[in-house]
């Protein structure tokens, strides 16, 4: 099986097989990272196409300076703040959606409930550096080329993300 940086390579060349094993790889991780983060569900899809279609668009201008998994949150990232600008002039259109987040397998429906409302009362920052790390499983040094920032500066806002939630956490249970 081939990694997703030799597909990407191999795309580059003209391989429409390598996309659609890329495709397939990767768009329900893409729709959610979306569907997370606007409330409209066709709204996610679209933006998950949007995302897809500027990898076709960049691809000669991919290199493989990081993995092929940054690259793509990366794109996807640019496409949700694109749409963030224009909804923000659009104020027919929601904004943020609820956080959502995919219940435990095992888990209680009700907790996971709790704790995807608790994510949503985040400060955006917050809440879009927690959603990368634990929600897009992204490493450190990943997200750090999506936002753009140093792996440090990762590693203290992901800090203060936490412990903003364990706040929200603990005062929603005290309630």
């Amino acid at each position: 099986m081939m990694t997703d940086e030799q597909l990407i390579l191999e795309f580059q060349k003209g391989s429409r097989e390598a996309f659609t094993e890329l495709f397939l790889r990767y768009r329900e991780l893409v729709h959610g990272f979306f569907r997370r983060r606007v409330a409209d569900a066709a709204q996610a899809e679209e933006l998950a196409q949007e995302a897809f279609l500027a990898v076709l668009q960049a691809v000669e201008r991919y290199e493989p300076r990081a993995t092929f998994r940054a690259y793509l949150f990366g794109i996807a990232f640019k496409v949700l703040a694109a749409h963030r600008r224009k909804a923000a002039h659009d104020h027919s259109q929601p904004f943020l959606g609820a956080v959502e987040a995919d219940p435990p397998a095992h888990g209680n429906p009700e907790a996971a409930l709790w704790i995807r409302e608790s994510v949503g009362r985040l400060e955006d920052p917050e809440r879009e550096i927690l959603l990368l790390r634990e929600f897009e499983e992204l490493s450190y040094e990943e997200i750090a080329g999506v936002l753009r920032v140093p792996v440090n500066t990762v590693r203290s806002r992901l800090f203060r993300a936490r412990m903003a939630l364990k706040d929200i956490l603990v005062t929603a249970r005290g309630n």
